[in-house]
């Protein structure tokens, strides 16, 4: 009797703020999940040339996975690098999920910042948004919404946008 590979989810989050979360993330979840993130990317290529970043984040970090989550802090909405790897990600038609963190409150109209990439293909109805609370409270919303996300079809895809070329 075998069974099935854990689904393989790409990370991703500001490095200098939202560490903590990513930690957490995968404390709660990488036995049931392949969870991987990409070292930081600036570390790891040397260079910030964007298009040979999303070329060098799609072969080697986003194509061996299905899904990315996207943890959304206070500062996450302006970095350059979240930004190519959402962008990475949707080239290759994974799921997207962002997870808002406590760190992110709701602005005056009640709504989260998260980056533009992503709000986009929440507004288009591609991705989704969940609440890191309820997430920690209910591993099963996770799993749920990977199922969820990874049924979408791929018309729903808005990845248009410039790339961010400031704010690593």
């Amino acid at each position: 009797m075998s069974s099935a590979a854990p689904a393989k989810i790409f990370v991703s989050y500001h490095h200098d703020n939202d560490r903590y979360f990513f930690e957490e993330f995968r404390r709660l979840f990488a036995s049931r999940y392949a969870i991987s993130d990409d070292a930081s990317v600036e570390r790891t290529t040397g260079s910030d040339d964007a298009e040979g970043i999303v070329r060098n984040l799609r072969a080697n970090y986003i194509a061996g996975t299905e899904h990315t989550i996207v943890l959304c802090g206070l500062l996450t909405p302006w970095r350059k690098f979240v930004d190519w790897e959402i962008k990475a990600t949707l080239d290759e038609a994974h799921g997207l999920i962002g997870i808002n963190l406590p760190t992110n409150p709701a602005g005056a109209q009640g709504r989260y910042i998260v980056p533009g990439r992503l709000a986009d293909n929440l507004r288009s109805g591609y991705a989704v948004l969940l609440q890191w609370q309820q997430v920690k409270r209910a591993s099963d919303l996770l799993a749920e919404s990977l199922q969820q996300v990874a049924n979408r079809p791929a018309h729903l895809i808005s990845n248009f946008m410039p790339l961010l070329r400031k704010g690593g």
